[in-house]
């Protein structure tokens, strides 16, 4: 991990902030832990918003059983 960390979109369906779309946003982790930043993809299609991420060269990491349940994936 480099010093600026690693960026992560996670991808939500659909969540509060947002309740007509989904919403990429972009987190920042590092060595002391993980913030979230003001970067954000909204579309209300989720193909085209994983075009968007994909556009970005970012690779997409299936969710893991615990997350929460509006989350859909991450981008790394």
């Amino acid at each position: 991990m480099a010093d600026d960390g690693l960026a992560i979109w996670t991808v939500y369906d659909h969540p509060r902030d947002f309740p007509n779309t989904f919403v990429a946003r972009k987190h920042i982790a590092r060595a002391s832990g993980t913030e979230a930043t003001d970067d954000i993809v909204v579309s209300p299609d989720l193909t085209a918003l994983r075009e968007v991420l994909a556009l970005k060269g970012l690779t997409c990491i299936t969710r893991h059983p615990d997350d929460e349940p509006q989350i859909v994936e991450s981008w790394l």
